[in-house]
C-alpha cells in the first residue's frame, strides 16, 4: 500500500513543481510521478543534513509532500538549465 501512496503524492508534488516551473505542458502524468518521486529523493537528500527534517511519501504527511515539491522544483531547474545550456 505505500508504495501506492508514494506514487500519488510524487505525482501531485511532480504536477505541482511542472506548473512552478513553467514545464507542465511538455510533462504528462507519468513525467510528472517519476519527477516527484526523484524530487522526494533529492529532497529527503538535502533537508535530512542542512535542516534535520525527514519526509517519506509513503506515508502521506505534508513534510512529505513539502520536501517532495522542493526537490522537484530542483531537480526541473536542474533540468531547464541543462536544456538552455545545450540548445543556446
Amino acid at each position: 500500500m505505500g508504495w501506492i501512496i508514494a506514487l500519488i503524492v510524487g505525482g501531485i508534488a511532480g504536477w505541482l513543481a511542472s506548473i512552478v516551473m513553467n514545464r507542465n505542458a511538455s510533462m504528462g502524468i507519468f513525467l510528472n510521478i517519476v519527477v516527484g518521486c526523484v524530487g522526494s529523493v533529492i529532497g529527503n537528500a538535502l533537508a535530512g543534513p542542512l535542516l534535520g527534517v525527514r519526509g517519506s511519501v509513503q506515508q502521506f504527511s505534508l513534510t512529505g509532500l513539502i520536501i517532495a515539491f522542493v526537490g522537484a522544483v530542483i531537480l526541473l531547474a536542474v533540468v531547464n538549465w541543462f536544456q538552455r545550456k545545450r540548445f543556446r
